[in-house]
C-alpha cells in the first residue's frame, strides 16, 4: 500500500500542531478514494516506572489533568513519570522527567515498548522504560517543575495495590497500564511462592 498526500491544511499552531489532512490509499479495497482526518501532533514523549525493591514499592505520580476533568473524570490521574522528548533522546528523556516529578534519579534504564496510545488522531509515539531505584537515589521531593505549573505528588504503592487500582479502574491512565501489567509479567514475584523474592 501507498499513501498519496493530496492536501495538507493548518488549523493550529498554538501549544502543538493540528492539520487536517486530505489523501488518497493506494493497494486497498478502497483504493483511490480521497478520505479526510485531521491529526495532531504533539511530539513525542518517554515514560518510566520505578520500583524499589528494598521497600517493595512502585513509585507513581498524581497529578491534575484537564482533559480527564472535561470528559467527565476527576482529573487527578495516577501515572508514571513522562514527559515530552523536546530535544532529548527517549532515555535522557526518561530519566530528567523521572528526577522532576519523583526525585529518584535512576541508574540503568530498561527498554520496555513503544506505544501508539491515540493512533486515529494523535501522531504521539510513547518510549516506556523501566527502572529499579532505592531511596539513596532519591536526590530531591520530586513535584514537578514549578515555572511549568506542575503540581505533583508523588506515591508509593506495593504491586499488588498498584494492580488492584487498574482493576478498579482508579489507574486508568494508558501508559502506566501498560508498565504495571508488564511489571506484574515481567519482574514481580510475589512474597511466599517459590522461586520468588524474600
Amino acid at each position: 500500500m501507498t499513501i498519496d498526500i493530496v492536501e495538507e491544511t493548518m488549523l493550529s499552531d498554538n501549544w502543538c500542531v493540528l492539520k487536517r489532512y486530505r489523501f488518497r490509499e493506494n493497494g486497498t479495497q478502497k483504493g483511490g478514494d480521497v478520505l479526510t482526518r485531521e491529526v495532531y501532533d504533539r511530539g513525542n514523549g518517554a515514560c518510566i516506572l520505578l520500583f524499589d525493591p528494598e521497600r517493595c514499592e512502585i513509585v507513581l505520580t498524581r497529578q491534575f489533568r484537564l482533559p480527564c476533568y472535561l470528559n467527565g473524570h476527576h482529573g487527578m490521574l495516577i501515572e508514571a513519570a513522562a514527559g515530552v522528548l523536546d530535544e532529548d533522546d527517549p532515555k535522557g528523556c526518561a530519566a530528567r522527567e523521572c528526577e522532576e516529578e519523583t526525585g529518584y534519579r535512576p541508574g540503568q534504564l530498561e527498554k520496555v515498548c513503544d506505544i501508539f496510545t491515540s493512533p486515529g488522531s494523535v501522531t504521539e509515539c510513547l518510549h516506556l522504560f523501566y527502572a529499579e531505584v532505592r531511596s539513596a537515589q532519591r536526590v530531591s521531593d520530586g513535584g514537578g517543575v514549578e515555572e511549568e505549573g506542575e503540581d505533583i505528588e508523588v506515591l508509593h504503592l506495593h504491586p499488588d495495590a498498584a494492580l488492584e487500582m487498574v482493576r478498579t479502574g482508579e489507574i486508568c491512565d494508558a501508559k502506566t497500564v501498560v508498565l504495571i501489567q508488564w511489571f506484574m509479567l515481567n519482574k514481580w514475584k510475589p512474597r511466599g511462592l517459590p522461586g520468588t523474592q524474600s
